[in-house]
């Protein structure tokens, strides 16, 4: 649900571009921009580092990066950066999701099988 949230105020953000009003365009964007940010510093903030081991590690290098570009989307109001972070965090997203589908099958046929 979280990087759903942070998409969807990157998507927002993107909107932004089409304004012609400067304050509106900058608004916009930025404050879209910030709200997907406080996400991901959320999700970053939320990683156990000492007991994930190197997954956690590699999660924290992505929230980072991703953190770093929006930062400088938002200075140079850079759609192409907002578009970097898009793709990755739409990877992400659907990696979750792929997972706890597959758990969730899992589960499913776990629970068939003990009831036999």
């Amino acid at each position: 649900m979280l990087y759903d949230g942070a998409l969807r105020f990157l998507e927002q953000a993107k909107k932004g571009f089409e304004y012609e009003d400067p304050l509106e365009f900058n608004e916009t964007i930025n404050n879209n921009i910030l709200k997907a940010q406080a996400i991901i510093n959320e999700l970053n903030l939320c990683l156990d580092i000492k007991n994930g081991g190197e997954l956690a590690q590699h999660m924290r290098r992505i929230y980072l990066y991703c953190d770093d570009r929006l930062l400088y989307a938002n200075i140079h109001k850079d759609i192409n950066l907002l578009n970097d972070v898009i793709k990755r965090l739409e990877i992400l997203r659907n990696a979750w999701a792929e997972m706890l589908s597959v758990r969730e099958s899992n589960g499913a046929l776990n629970s068939l099988g003990s009831a036999q």
